[in-house]
């Protein structure tokens, strides 16, 4: 395969200098002459050299002024530059090194040290090429790596929830409604601006997906209380209540074995809050307010606005306007009451969401 040529620009006012240097390089690299550093930058609007010979003494811009300009464009940022100046001119060396170039070049050229120079110059360049397309693809690499061990860990989560929706069967859809609830009031909030603070650091996607565990303690809840068709004794609703607990236990003990620990975190707050109301009354705590985690009251409304409008073998589904006329009349007791108008605001979402995951 034919080696692909490097393109130099060489600027110097001095046309002698501009025909020695392409004489000298031109065996090895495309050369464009330029006589000033006005028409290099026209041309850098048509090509990208590989690297620029600069010469510092030029008429109207110099190589001090034109470097300054070549630095602070993106485009034009990545380009080595060397500077061409007089033999032993060291304090001109040092201010165009402070300026972004890469090297000096003594004039006249002495063609082995030129070819050298160019030759060191380039190797850098090529080395620095092949190392960044290295970097980008062991970023593509990383990046897939990670998709597969979130699909993964999204596939376990998955399944650990409809396992325990399984054992409930008087609660089917209700991960994936609760889920759609909560897109909807997370993206009102966003837009509206209320609790910027607390969901500013949210990552939505963990966010939503960690919810589908709020009700994962469930699993620890015998099969005869969790499906009974009838009202519960006090003993049978205490140990139903002990699904949050045990939910936070559930996590917590996968806590220890994990890294992901945002994603967990969210899923604790909502197994061990859910049950929490804003007049303190809820379980397992009896928190009130706003020491509910926001997380819990988001659920609180979306949980309940689902098991209002679903079926149950100890009552018949309320109607969407009847839920919301329930959450409502909760509006500074059951729920927290800014969350109550952003719901109120959508309820027409939730309704939709019901029919679209029924059909």
């Amino acid at each position: 395969m034919e080696k692909t040529r490097r393109t130099i620009f060489l600027v110097d006012d001095n046309v002698t200098n501009l025909n020695i240097g392409k004489d000298i390089l031109s065996k090895e690299y495309n050369v464009i002459t330029i006589p000033t550093a006005d028409k290099m930058f026209k041309m850098l609007n048509q090509i990208r050299p590989d690297l620029i010979l600069l010469d510092i003494e030029m008429p109207e811009m110099n190589g001090y002024e034109a470097i300054k300009i070549l630095k602070e464009d993106k485009k034009t940022v990545d380009i080595p530059i060397i500077f061409l100046t007089v033999r032993g001119d060291s304090s001109s060396e040092l201010a165009g090194l402070s300026l972004g170039a890469v090297d000096y070049i003594s004039k006249p050229f002495a063609p082995q040290l030129l070819l050298k120079r160019i030759e060191v110059h380039m190797t850098v360049e090529s080395q620095k090429e092949r190392l960044k397309d290295y970097n980008d693809n062991l970023i593509i690499m990383v990046n897939q790596k990670a998709q597969t061990v979130t699909s993964l860990q999204n596939a376990i989560i998955s399944t650990i929830a409809e396992l325990v929706e399984c054992r409930d069967y008087t609660t089917g859809g209700h991960i994936e409604r609760t889920q759609n609830y909560l897109k909807i009031l997370v993206e009102a909030l966003r837009n509206s601006g209320l609790y910027q603070k607390e969901i500013s650091s949210w990552n939505t996607e963990f966010f939503i997906q960690s919810s589908q565990l709020h009700d994962v303690g469930k699993i620890a809840v015998k099969d005869s209380i969790l499906n009974k068709p009838a009202k519960l004794t006090d003993d049978e609703f205490n140990e139903i209540k002990n699904h949050t607990t045990f939910g936070v236990e559930v996590i917590e003990r996968i806590q220890k074995n994990s890294i992901e620990d945002a994603f967990l975190e969210h899923a604790k707050i909502f197994a061990g809050t859910h049950h929490e109301k804003w007049d303190g009354s809820g379980y397992p705590h009896g928190l009130s307010g706003d020491g509910i985690p926001l997380q819990g009251r988001l659920m609180a409304i979306a949980d309940v606005y689902d098991a209002l409008i679903s079926e149950r073998p100890y009552k018949k589904p309320f109607t969407h306007e009847d839920a919301v006329r329930i959450i409502s009349g909760g509006k500074g007791t059951h729920f927290d009451p800014m969350l109550v108008d952003v719901f109120i605001m959508h309820e027409q979402a939730f309704q939709k969401v019901v029919s679209e995951i029924s059909e």
